[in-house]
């Protein structure tokens, strides 16, 4: 993501209380250890070129509101799309063990990953 490729991206899960959270910090963590910063922004959908959900539910209301906003540039996808485990769904841990809090984690950290190396 060099200067002249900025990319923006949005994390949403249902409550932005535990897995879009977790996803965001080591987002923030990789692209800081890559040299990144500065890279990711908060605004709407006129503004993210990146939404990435955590589950389908996520999935289908950002897809039926962006259709409602003229001109969204986001492109809205499961942030498990880009999991080498091909895990689709980041399920809630909120009301799990501790553990499902370190699954999580580890999820959002190989999907996260694997989209950054979109972008080399």
């Amino acid at each position: 993501m060099a200067a002249a490729e900025n990319k923006s991206v949005l994390f949403v899960c249902l409550g932005n209380i535990c897995r879009s959270p977790i996803a965001e910090a080591v987002f923030r963590n990789l692209v800081v250890e890559k040299g990144l910063t500065n890279q990711v922004t908060k605004d709407d959908f006129l503004s993210y070129d990146y939404m990435l959900c955590m589950d389908e539910s996520n999935l289908r209301e950002l897809k039926r509101r962006g259709d409602k906003i003229p001109n969204c540039k986001s492109k809205i996808e499961l942030l498990g799309s880009y999991d080498p485990q091909k895990c689709l769904i980041i399920e809630d841990p909120y009301y799990g063990k501790d553990e499902d809090f370190e699954t999580v984690y580890q999820q959002c950290l190989r999907c996260c990953k694997s989209f950054l190396e979109k972008f080399p």
